[in-house]
């Protein structure tokens, strides 16, 4: 009985070792690079994930690493509207934003969500300074359209702001509203803000955590994964109809960010615990990587 507790106790241990001398390289390839991580919807929900997630990029940071975290909140922004009295309305997956909607984004995402995520990194022992794309003129935007409202499009991207944070040691935590020069405050897609400041920022790689496993080849199939994609199989996968609906903008962003020169773009799930870390500092990897 003792020899085979010994056994397994020296199991774990050289496991444990194995994956520690694994992750060794991955380390000094990202060592001092930065990392934008998008993180939001409803791959936020559970708090025990959130604080995994938090954890992971406060190990990042603490490991050499310079992560920066773009997040959304369409959940806690329909809550809020909801609790007001105010109907959601979306016109192709976007939120009609008029002038009281735009007062609640701001309020949800640039307050609530934005707070409450630098307090979780802060709990795992990091260092995070809030900011939204309104600091500093961060995220430039114009009106998409009459009809959505205060749905703005990113115009430009001043990336010094973010650099200033991340030079003075914090994890910067951005949430996705913009402005105009006129002062009028747009509601931003997070996945194209993600892939903007990426592109800004000319960083090393791009994390898109959702609620899917990643690409995958045959629908609802996790089985069927496809790990790795050149923008060209991307595109061909879209044709096809296997990148299909709400999955086809998200991969255009990926796609996007590639063109602006970001060296690799991962599609991660945000419920699987861990996965940021698994994703950047093992062989094997859990999402889909372009390149």
């Amino acid at each position: 009985m003792e020899k085979k507790q010994t056994n397994k106790a020296q199991f774990s241990i050289d496991t444990r070792a194995a994956v520690l001398t694994q992750a060794l390289p991955y380390i000094q390839q990202y060592h001092n690079k930065i990392i934008v991580i998008k993180y939001g919807g409803n791959a936020m929900l559970s708090e025990e994930l959130k604080l995994a997630v938090m954890g992971d990029i406060t190990l990042l940071a603490q490991i050499g690493i310079k992560p920066v975290l773009v997040h959304g909140g369409g959940p806690e922004v329909t809550e809020l509207m909801e609790r007001t009295g105010k109907k959601p309305v979306f016109e192709d997956g976007l939120r009609v934003t008029d002038k009281e909607t735009i007062d609640l984004v701001q309020m949800a995402l640039a307050g609530k969500v934005n707070k409450d995520l630098v307090n979780s990194i802060h709990l795992q022992g990091g260092k995070a300074l809030g900011l939204c794309g309104i600091d500093g003129h961060m995220i430039i935007a114009k009106q998409r359209s009459k009809k959505l409202g205060f749905v703005g499009e990113i115009a430009d991207v001043n990336p010094q702001p973010i650099r200033d944070v991340l030079d003075k040691g914090y994890i910067p935590v951005i949430s996705t509203v913009g402005c105009d020069d006129a002062g009028n405050i747009y509601n931003i897609n997070a996945d194209t803000a993600a892939e903007h400041i990426a592109g800004a920022l000319g960083v090393t790689a791009l994390i898109m955590m959702t609620d899917t496993p990643g690409i995958l080849r045959r629908q609802d199939d996790p089985a069927s994964l496809i790990q790795e994609l050149t923008v060209s199989q991307a595109n061909q996968l879209i044709r096809e109809g296997v990148i299909s609906g709400g999955m086809i903008p998200k991969a255009n962003c990926c796609m996007n960010a590639i063109r602006r020169e970001v060296e690799r773009v991962f599609i991660l799930d945000g419920r699987v615990a861990h996965s940021i870390l698994l994703e950047i500092l093992t062989d094997e990897g859990v999402g889909t990587m372009f390149r």
